[in-house]
């Protein structure tokens, strides 16, 4: 079995600093650096208390992300520990290579207020402030 390191995009309150990052350094995750997505997406705040990104053929951004390594074997305790409605899927980066990536489902986007157009939750949480 490979357990090299999983490279994993994350948008929201996995980066480093906030709330659910130690669940990354809990499993031995090493940040690796901060990019963007492919301008194909779309984020929405999540009452205020968490992001979801979703990826459009049309009307999407680049987004800003970290992308963190993660030991195979701590992905599934991070992805379990996510809140609802948020799921793994692939990330198109803005080279255009495809890692995993953290994404909102489309039931948990609706009814919430849409924070595209801040570049991303750092963006969001800045404005708020």
């Amino acid at each position: 079995m490979d357990s090299s390191p999983v490279w994993l995009a994350v948008n929201g309150t996995l980066m480093r600093g906030l709330e659910l990052n130690p669940n990354l350094l809990r499993v031995g995750a090493t940040f690796v650096r901060e990019d963007a997505t492919a301008p194909e997406y779309r984020v929405w705040t999540i009452g205020d208390r968490h992001p979801a990104m979703m990826r459009f053929r049309q009307g999407g951004s680049s987004v800003a992300l970290e992308i963190w390594a993660v030991p195979p074997a701590g992905l599934a305790s991070v992805l379990l520990a996510e809140p609802p409605g948020l799921s793994i899927g692939k990330v198109r980066l803005r080279d255009g290579t495809d890692v995993l990536g953290v994404l909102g489902e489309p039931w948990l986007c609706e009814g919430q207020h849409e924070i595209t157009v801040f570049g991303g939750w750092r963006g969001y949480l800045a404005s708020r402030s």
